[in-house]
């Protein structure tokens, strides 16, 4: 990683405010903004099968990286317009769920939490 989420959050801020397009990027529209380039990213994928995946991200590598961004840009821009700092909730978010899937509950399966 070469840059920390407080400098990339500034630069993407610099770059919303550059543009004057905080007028536009309210949580509803950021958060449908979201969805919309997560949805971009699961294109690549649907209907592919196991062997097919890795051919996949093989061929389409920058696309794919490219969708990958966007998602995470928008996603540090909401974060920060909120008010959250993502390092820490991301940071929370992890402890929580090394509580609810501990290493010898959920280890090798795909159970949700409230399965085991």
């Amino acid at each position: 990683m070469n840059d920390s989420i407080s400098s990339l959050t500034q630069r993407i801020q610099e770059f919303v405010d550059a543009r004057d397009w905080r007028q536009f990027h309210n949580a509803k529209d950021l958060s449908v903004a979201i969805a919309a380039e997560a949805g971009e990213l699961m294109q690549h994928f649907v209907w592919q099968q196991d062997g097919q995946i890795d051919e996949r991200i093989r061929k389409n590598r920058e696309e794919i990286a490219s969708e990958i961004a966007d998602v995470g840009i928008l996603l540090f821009e909401i974060a920060d317009n909120l008010g959250f700092n993502l390092g820490d909730v991301m940071t929370a978010k992890l402890a929580h769920n090394e509580e609810r899937y501990p290493v010898a509950k959920s280890r090798g399966n795909n159970l949700k939490y409230n399965e085991f």
